[in-house]
């Protein structure tokens, strides 16, 4: 019987896991989705609010300060003309 606890208690800890990979990969996407779906104003007003989204979905750890700075550079260069 003790092992069947055993063995419960490592398939549970793997299945937090999953959960926490896909809670993660689905939060990326609602910030994604936020800022794709969001109305479209003057590009500096649209990479603020981007700015403010990421900057949230960093301190909520969804993603980390470099994905953060790497998508913002990619967003304005494709905002901005520069890419």
């Amino acid at each position: 019987m003790h092992s069947k606890a055993a063995t419960y208690v490592i398939l549970r800890s793997s299945s937090a896991g999953a959960v926490a990979a896909a809670t993660s990969s689905v939060a990326a996407a609602a910030v994604a989705a936020s800022i794709i779906f969001s109305p479209v104003g003057d590009e500096s007003s649209r990479m603020e609010g981007v700015r403010e989204d990421l900057q949230r979905a960093v301190q909520l750890n969804q993603i980390t300060e470099e994905q953060a700075v790497k998508f913002e550079a990619r967003l304005a260069g494709r905002l901005l003309g520069e890419g």
